[in-house]
């Protein structure tokens, strides 16, 4: 019989049983239904709302139950709908009618506002985790590649020279803010609906700070009617994680294009790499390519949410059943693409003669050498064109501006010298930037001690919890 089948007089259509039923989706909830179940009956029994000792026959019930179903002895019923009525299900078949009392004062509307923010907050640990972990290997790159110039692009075109070292740093970066993103979604979701019943609360004593501290928030949710409607911690999430995956996307499709025989910076490990059924010499970077094939399905999840929401008036709609599989395959995927990126970028090679061959091509020392007649006293513009020429005239014969003659230089402006020569060489071009951020090896230092800072100090967070 339906839990709420008293105002009914006929047995729900098989078809409408199927379309509403949420068990084979939302039974990875158990845990935290049993958490904020066994909060809940503990309220109830210090509240007097309920005998203390039923409120321990149904704890102790409950306990059981999670190690029934962590043992896989449990087998969830379609009939049930929900996880929510699976457990108290078993719960009233384990303890008798005792069972029945757990639902005082209590809706699934609030129950299942609980249990999906115990779920989103116990994932955010895991992917800040691993992206801790990805931040340790770009270190170890940077750290081991402060010298290795390569080409930096704008528009996919050789722009200026930097390292591979301040490469990797532009990523940590990125990553940084996706973790404080995360971090601070999971501060502004710390709050407990669990009391707010089906929107306004009960006329029973319910204390709402003991279940929330119980269960680890920081507070109950203010409102009631908010605490059950509301989904922005999820489509906050959804937000930081689509953010999160756009850059792992964006750091794909550079690998994708470095690991190419046309670029050649990189060398993917064979573990990482997968062949052809047909070319035999081809090697694959299907791990980047899946990663920002995945990345679309995030976003997906988040435009789900997103259009949701948007037109659900006050309080709880069933629409918002709707809202857990998009979370659910979010997480599944993100977490699945992290640890396998992290793997592919540690155990990458870098072909640091390849890169500075590239960087050698491209007059990416244009704007050192105008920077070289500035010094000299001449206004930028005038040296930007007086460069330009120079530029033009190597295209034209086939030079680069440091294969060019001094008689070369003098020729377009008398400013020229021999110290010219050293200003162009790319690692003076580098060294000579050591404006914060930027990628001389004193700064990328720098940058690495920023991050190493934010590691340690989340790594030590970590340890005291």
């Amino acid at each position: 019989m339906k839990l709420w089948a008293g105002r009914f007089q006929k047995e729900t259509d098989t078809l409408v049983n199927d379309f509403n039923s949420s068990i084979g989706f939302d039974a990875r909830l158990y845990k935290q239904d049993i958490r904020g179940s066994i909060a809940h009956a503990s309220m109830l029994g210090s509240q007097g709302i309920i005998e203390p000792y039923e409120a321990e026959r149904i704890v102790e019930g409950l306990q059981a139950i999670l190690k029934e179903i962590e043992g896989d002895q449990v087998e969830f019923s379609l009939d049930n709908e929900d996880i929510h009525m699976n457990i108290e299900a078993l719960l009233t078949k384990r303890v008798g009618d005792t069972g029945k009392r757990l639902h005082t004062a209590r809706s699934r509307n609030d129950q299942v506002a609980t249990d999906f923010r115990l779920y989103v907050k116990e994932e955010i640990p895991v992917v800040t985790g691993q992206l801790l972990e990805l931040q340790k290997v770009l270190v170890k790159k940077a750290r081991a590649n402060l010298d290795t110039v390569m080409p930096g692009y704008t528009h996919l075109q050789r722009a200026q020279p930097t390292t591979f070292g301040h490469y990797m740093m532009a990523y940590a970066n990125m990553l940084r803010r996706d973790i404080t993103r995360l971090e601070d979604c999971l501060e502004r979701m710390d709050e407990c609906p669990l009391g707010a019943g089906a929107l306004a609360t009960s006329t029973y004593p319910v204390d709402r700070l003991a279940t929330a501290q119980a269960l680890g928030f920081a507070k109950p949710v203010d409102n009631s009617m908010d605490a059950v409607s509301d989904r922005d911690y999820a489509i906050e999430l959804l937000s930081a994680l689509s953010i999160l995956m756009m850059h792992l996307s964006r750091f794909s499709e550079e690998i994708i294009l470095w690991c190419s025989w046309e670029f050649q910076y990189v060398e993917l490990d064979d573990a990482y790499s997968t062949g052809s059924s047909i070319m035999p010499q081809k090697k694959n970077p299907d791990v980047a390519e899946l990663v920002r094939g995945k990345t679309g399905r995030v976003y997906g999840s988040l435009i789900t949410l997103l259009t949701l929401m948007k037109g659900l008036p006050l309080a709880y709609n069933k629409d918002m059943q709707e809202d857990k599989e998009p979370v659910f395959d979010a997480f599944d995927t993100v977490e699945l693409c992290i640890p396998v990126f992290t793997a592919m970028l540690d155990t990458l090679t870098v072909k640091g003669k390849n890169m500075l061959r590239a960087a050698s091509g491209g007059f990416i020392n244009a704007t050192d050498c105008a920077d070289y007649l500035v010094k000299k006293g001449m206004p930028f513009r005038e040296a930007y064109m007086i460069v330009g020429r120079l530029v033009n005239m190597c295209i034209k014969t086939g030079e680069s501006l440091d294969t060019l003659t001094l008689k070369d230089f003098r020729a377009i402006s008398g400013l020229f010298d021999e110290d010219v020569y050293d200003a162009l060489q790319l690692k003076t071009c580098v060294n000579g930037r050591r404006v914060y951020g930027g990628p001389s090896e004193e700064s990328v230092l720098k940058q690495v001690g920023l991050i190493e800072d934010f590691i340690a100090a989340r790594s030590g967070a970590a340890g005291e919890a």
